[in-house]
């Protein structure tokens, strides 16, 4: 586990979502983008500063060798509500790019078991939010 305290719902939640946008390796531009964008949309950059996460992030991906387990402590902070939009905007982040990786399919599922989110649930929204990128980009229904 990482020796990062989080100590507030913000903070989990942003690196939660910096931890989908690296999950394939590096930080892409579109996945970066999207998550400022929460960051903002979400109210977070009142409480948080946007750099200072992505530092902290960065100082400790290295110590994270159980996804679960971290999601866990993540989750726990989190405490969410609406389980099914925070997966949604994971699969989003995730989905940035167009493609999903197999380590990026590994997180979704983990965090879909932290969530208690079925299988056909996972499926439908992975399927939805897919088709709007399609449609984000194809500008066609």
């Amino acid at each position: 586990m990482p020796d990062v305290l989080i100590t507030s719902k913000e903070e989990a939640l942003c690196q939660l979502f910096l931890h989908c946008c690296y999950k394939d390796g590096e930080f892409k531009e579109k996945e970066l983008d999207f998550v400022a964008g929460l960051f903002v949309e979400l109210d977070l950059h009142t409480a948080l500063n946007f750099k200072n996460e992505i530092v902290k992030y960065n100082s400790t991906k290295s110590s994270i060798l159980d996804e679960a387990a971290y999601l866990s402590v993540l989750l726990k902070q989190i405490n969410p509500v609406h389980e099914y939009a925070l997966y949604s905007y994971c699969a989003e982040i995730l989905l940035c790019d167009a493609s999903l990786e197999i380590a990026e399919e590994k997180l979704l599922l983990h965090l879909a078991t932290a969530l208690d989110i079925s299988t056909e649930s996972q499926e439908i929204i992975k399927k939805l939010v897919a088709q709007r990128k399609a449609i984000e980009l194809d500008k066609i229904f």
